[in-house]
């Protein structure tokens, strides 16, 4: 497919490839859509196959960006950059710098910040050639707390919607990867009491959790089969496909990683098993939410109100869906969009206003 219609096919603005062999820097900027404010999204550093798996990558990303900042109702766009290479390099400095080179031509239509394979670390070298530039040391901090705290709160949502009651005391999560967001969500079900098992690739994860929070674990292949109340994909997306619904048997699912489901048909068949989907992209809003929050100059307590307002959007969300008789991940859709044309509308109003004075 050629790059224009790839653009045009999910409407992206702008795709920007800089290129600095000497150093070994190859990078892609995706700007989705800017009419909520400037693109934001953060820097993902993989080795990827191929040139055309790191624009795929980078254009879908940034359109999950767009419909997350939409529906946490920040006045951002959403954009993603990919450096194509190893993560693991050390030769960190100059790579950055030359991203953050090119983060700075776009004169502030996309902010950057920390993703996969990239660090507070490394944001303070694209910071030497761009102020545009989010999640550094000393500022909004690891977002892992809050993020978790917004699914939480999904959660809760969600189990009112499914049972007629929010608490989670007693109800049985499955947690898929226990790193910094999910051993934060492991400590919020585990103070409300919430009866847990955990997996992940690193047994060294699973192993504090289970002392600290006396979660249950099984190997990473098996957490799909185990009967719960709830599923917590936390760790890689495309986690819900043909495969997986063969054997989940749990009523809810809600989880921080992204892009969990493997194709867009899934939707349809999680809801045809009767299981309640809340939208990857609303419950993980909080990690945007925190970067927001350093734009702004808000407090940490704010920024864990405002991941705390998952809790009534889901429930939007939900009777929404519920009412028009689609999916959540439609309904999710929607609403962003709906917001999205709402500001756009506002903007053109703005703009054909003419005022008279004396």
């Amino acid at each position: 497919m050629e790059i224009f219609e790839r653009m045009s096919r999910r409407e992206h603005e702008q795709l920007v490839f800089w290129n600095e062999p000497r150093i070994g820097y190859k990078g892609i900027i995706a700007i989705h859509d800017t009419t909520l404010g400037p693109g934001l999204g953060g820097t993902r550093f993989w080795n990827y196959a191929t040139d055309a798996e790191a624009i795929e990558d980078a254009l879908r990303l940034a359109r999950g960006m767009t419909y997350k900042a939409a529906l946490a109702g920040l006045n951002l766009g959403g954009g993603k950059s990919v450096i194509i290479g190893d993560p693991n390099s050390r030769n960190r400095e100059m790579i950055f710098r030359a991203h953050g080179r090119a983060v700075e031509s776009l004169a502030g239509r996309y902010i950057t910040a920390e993703d996969v394979g990239t660090s507070p670390a490394d944001m303070e070298f694209v910071r030497m050639e761009t102020s545009h530039v989010v999640g550094l040391m000393g500022k909004s901090g690891d977002p892992s707390p809050v993020t978790a705290y917004g699914v939480y709160q999904g959660m809760k949502a969600a189990a009112l919607h499914k049972f007629g009651n929010d608490s989670l005391a007693g109800k049985h999560v499955t947690i898929q990867g226990v790193g910094h967001v999910g051993y934060y969500l492991c400590q919020d079900l585990a103070e409300e009491g919430a009866r847990l098992t955990v997996t992940d690739i690193s047994q060294e994860k699973v192993d504090v959790v289970v002392k600290e929070f006396g979660a249950a674990s099984v190997a990473p292949d098996e957490i799909y089969g185990v009967k719960a109340d709830v599923f917590a994909p936390c760790a890689l997306g495309a986690v819900i496909n043909d495969d997986t619904l063969k054997v989940l048997d749990v009523d809810i699912i809600v989880g921080a990683a992204n892009n969990q489901l493997a194709e867009a048909r899934h939707a349809k068949e999680v809801e045809a098993k009767g299981i309640l989907y809340g939208p990857d992209y609303l419950v993980n809003t909080g990690g945007l939410i925190n970067v927001y929050a350093e734009i702004e100059g808000w407090p940490p307590d704010r920024s864990l109100r405002k991941a705390g307002e998952i809790y009534e959007t889901l429930l939007r969300i939900l009777e929404l869906a519920q009412a028009e008789g689609i999916t959540t991940a439609e309904a999710s859709d929607k609403a962003a969009e709906q917001r999205i044309e709402e500001v756009r509308y506002l903007h053109r109003t703005e703009l054909g206003c003419v005022s008279y004075g004396m």
